[in-house]
């Protein structure tokens, strides 16, 4: 059974950072493409943040390129997805979510908010 597990979230004033973590555990075989995500209520969730198994390759969300970064830690079954210079649009939920076998398994999520 594939776990999947973030944190990191919490309140940060606008221009701000934070680093969330996400970590997979159970049955997971080789390395696997992983990915953020973030919702807020009443809209669709959206793709934030993705990178494949072996980390040479990331594909970011347009809101938020060039001030987040994807990377992993594969030793560990780490993702970890550092948020710089956020806005208050950057609030929501962030998920991770790895890929296994055509199976998605996501996390619990962790809240992001910023404001003042």
């Amino acid at each position: 059974q594939v776990h999947v597990v973030e944190s990191g979230g919490g309140l940060v004033q606008p221009g701000g950072s934070l680093r969330l973590s996400c970590v997979a555990s159970g049955g997971i075989y080789g390395l696997k493409r992983m990915g953020w995500y973030r919702q807020v209520p009443g809209k669709q969730r959206e793709m934030v943040a993705l990178i494949n198994g072996d980390g040479s390759r990331t594909n970011y969300g347009g809101a938020v390129k060039g001030r987040f970064t994807i990377s992993r830690e594969n030793l560990k079954n780490t993702v970890y997805l550092q948020l710089n210079s956020l806005k208050p649009e950057d609030t929501g939920v962030y998920y991770c979510k790895l890929v296994q076998f055509d199976a998605d398994y996501w996390g619990q999520g962790t809240q992001v908010t910023v404001s003042e």
